[in-house]
């Protein structure tokens, strides 16, 4: 297992993560940005839309990601949203939605192991690296 993979995996069976505090804790240790306890806690209560079946928390914390990184580096407003726009088609393209109905289709329901979005979670985090990789941020 390569480095990114041990982290989300660490992040999801140690700390209790969910996909969208895995994605941002991830992105966070690889680009070195210092998170604030607040968006970890947004970052969590986000988690229902998502249980909810709405968008993809692998989606959300990687939105996020992009806005605190690119503002901390003097994006103004229209080119954080252009650059997450640019993300979530992206990431459609890729791996067919950005809703979680579709990338969990089996929903969250306790006789289902509660790692299920591992795999996708290390190929979708890995897809923002490259993403922000590609954008020389």
């Amino acid at each position: 297992m390569d480095k990114i993979a041990t982290r989300i995996s660490a992040c999801f069976r140690e700390a209790g993560y969910n996909c969208a505090e895995t994605t941002l804790q991830v992105l966070s240790e690889v680009f070195d940005q210092s998170l604030s306890t607040d968006v970890l806690y947004a970052a969590k209560g986000m988690n229902g839309a998502g249980r909810f079946r709405a968008q993809c928390g692998l989606v959300e914390g990687a939105l996020m990601f992009l806005g605190i990184y690119c503002s901390l580096r003097n994006f103004d407003k229209t080119e954080i949203r252009n650059l997450c726009y640019d993300f979530a088609e992206q990431f459609t393209h890729r791996f067919g939605s950005i809703s979680c109905s579709v990338l969990r289709p089996q929903g969250f329901r306790d006789d289902l192991p509660p790692f299920l979005c591992e795999d996708l979670a290390n190929r979708s985090i890995n897809f923002g690296i490259e993403f922000i990789k590609s954008k020389n941020i």
